[in-house]
């Protein structure tokens, strides 16, 4: 059974263009690198063709791992999500019992998390305390620097 990549819609559009990037721009600027440095004569002493070779690893690395991913893509959209619970996809609005600091985070797949951006992973531990709470809910977590505990504010599933 294939594991399927949950992701918004928003994730999979930006793995689809990094994904024509790379094999639109970087691979045909590789292999320019490449046969530039071969002109360049002795390739066992060719710095330029080792860092060639090396960056067009790691692209044809990176398309592969991209293609993969989007063909397990399984693209969920929030749109017709009633705003009474949280799943994925959701942007939740927390209040820290203690301090009384308002928190904001959306919940995305693995691929797409960005915590400066207030994207947390699916699979991290605020998301997994959040998943199925209500608004009014109270939430307890255990995070790497403590336990916290949440009030849930507020719900929605605007894009």
């Amino acid at each position: 059974m294939v594991e399927r990549v949950p992701m918004t819609r928003e994730g999979h559009e930006s793995l689809l263009k990094e994904l024509n990037r790379l094999k639109k721009v970087e691979r045909p600027k590789v292999i320019e690198d490449i046969a530039e440095a071969r002109e360049h004569g002795d390739l066992s002493e060719n710095a330029e063709y080792d860092a060639a070779k090396e960056k067009q690893s790691f692209v044809e690395g990176r398309i592969m791992e991209l293609e993969d991913k989007l063909s397990r893509a399984e693209v969920i959209d929030v749109s017709n999500f009633s705003e009474d619970r949280v799943v994925f996809g959701a942007m939740v609005t927390l209040q820290d019992e203690n301090s009384g600091e308002e928190v904001m985070y959306k919940i995305v797949g693995t691929d797409e998390a960005d915590p400066k951006s207030k994207k947390i992973s699916v699979g991290s531990p605020i998301a997994k305390a959040l998943i199925g709470k209500s608004t009014d809910d109270s939430v307890k977590v255990t995070i790497p620097s403590g336990n916290k505990e949440y009030v849930i504010l507020d719900i929605n599933y605007d894009q």
